[in-house]
């Protein structure tokens, strides 16, 4: 497969498996390996090339004329194979049509509509935090990195309250997808038999109650602006990607349990609340990965990539790179860390964060005033998934202010 992607002489070619489970585990020396071999490497065993670097990353995001979206986010081309799912009219298209499915998203998840719904975003984590910290020791992924998203994502969205522990299980089909077809995805996807309806199901205009996000994407059909076929395919693109909040909250409160000088910086200025989600998500990135393509044969850092060539973006390498950040390993809430690539870059920067910081903010806020010290309990356990960075479980003690 090598020969079908032509190279100049110096190129730097990697055995590593990024998808293998001591990588998934513990990957930031493989990320240091491949970022030190050069701006582009070549991947010998999937016949992709990676970019690990934060220039080079950040840069190619931003240039989606060169670095397409349009052959899909992972390592299969979705123009040459069959996918399980219909491409994300989202993240998964380029201009003109992802501008016209963009400014529909953008008005669903406005500052106004976020700001309509702090309200009961903070009540539900506020009551969550009182009983958490009543019981003391808990499960920092089952009930505040999966209890608080699932109390106010879907009725947000416009969901339900049934079926809704299909949202992690397709969550982990979408991310895991991206990568390669290993045994992660074809074990998550021997759920998609029940899972895939539940969530076609949920996305029809019907299902969605009045006033919430999915409604006013569907309002979007009455003005002309999409047709009731896009719909639920951008309601759709929420669910799929919404759900990387029980990553990121699990990854911060971990964060934490073990800096917990940070969490006395936090406790003494709540102000830093906001920023901190920044810090979190540059640290240990939730999504760690996604795959542009190459539009044209390009002079990529002085290495040549044929036209349809696929091109790793290593997000989670690009937030801990020493070329960017100073001591990147270190947890340090009060660093500047914008910029970072966890919500990808350009125009496909991903529309939901606002809907994800608030929910962030929220739990956070609540917690802050309450838990005077977050201790790891017993051995956290990861939860490996081909592109996503989370826990399965993480036990914690919650120590009362």
């Amino acid at each position: 497969m090598r020969e079908a992607y032509p190279m100049l002489s110096t190129a730097a070619v990697s055995l590593i498996d990024l998808f293998a489970d001591d990588v998934l585990n513990s990957p930031y020396a493989c990320f240091a390996e491949l970022r030190d071999a050069g701006p582009a490497v070549w991947l010998e065993r999937y016949g992709i090339w990676v970019c690990a670097r934060y220039a080079e990353v950040h840069g190619s995001l931003r240039d989606w004329e060169t670095f397409s979206s349009a052959a899909g986010t992972g390592i299969d081309d979705l123009r040459l194979s069959d996918s399980w799912r219909p491409p994300s009219l989202i993240a998964e298209v380029d201009p003109p049509m992802h501008t016209r499915h963009r400014a529909v998203m953008n008005r669903a998840l406005s500052a106004k509509a976020m700001g309509g719904m702090r309200e009961a975003f903070r009540a539900s984590a506020e009551a969550l935090a009182d009983e958490l910290t009543a019981r003391g020791r808990i499960d920092a992924v089952k009930d505040i990195a999966e209890a608080y998203p699932l109390s106010v994502f879907p009725k947000a969205v416009g969901l339900g309250s049934d079926g809704l522990d299909h949202l992690r299980a397709y969550g982990d089909m979408v991310f895991n997808a991206i990568g390669p077809r290993n045994a992660r995805v074809e074990a998550s996807m021997a759920q998609a038999a029940k899972v895939v309806p539940w969530i076609t199901a949920q996305c029809a205009r019907d299902a969605l109650s009045e006033g919430s996000i999915g409604a006013a994407i569907w309002d979007s059909v009455d003005s002309g602006e999409i047709t009731a076929d896009v719909a639920p395919l951008l309601v759709r693109s929420l669910l799929s990607a919404g759900l990387t909040t029980i990553a990121a909250i699990g990854n911060a409160i971990y964060a934490f349990a073990t800096h917990p000088d940070s969490w006395q910086a936090l406790r003494a200025d709540p102000s830093l609340v906001r920023t901190t989600f920044d810090e979190v998500l540059r640290w240990e990135s939730p999504v760690q990965m996604f795959f542009r393509t190459t539009a044209r044969a390009v002079d990529f850092g002085r290495v040549l990539m044929p036209e349809g060539a696929k091109v790793l973006m290593l997000a989670g390498s690009a937030n801990r790179d020493p070329r960017k950040w100073e001591d990147p390993h270190r947890f340090d809430i009060r660093r500047s860390s914008a910029g970072h690539v966890a919500f990808g870059a350009g125009i496909h920067l991903c529309v939901g964060q606002m809907l994800a910081r608030l929910e962030l903010e929220m739990i956070l806020t609540a917690l802050v005033s309450r838990v005077r010290h977050i201790e790891i309990a017993s051995e956290p356990k990861r939860r490996l998934n081909n592109t996503l960075r989370q826990f399965d479980s993480l036990p914690v003690e919650l120590k009362p202010a």
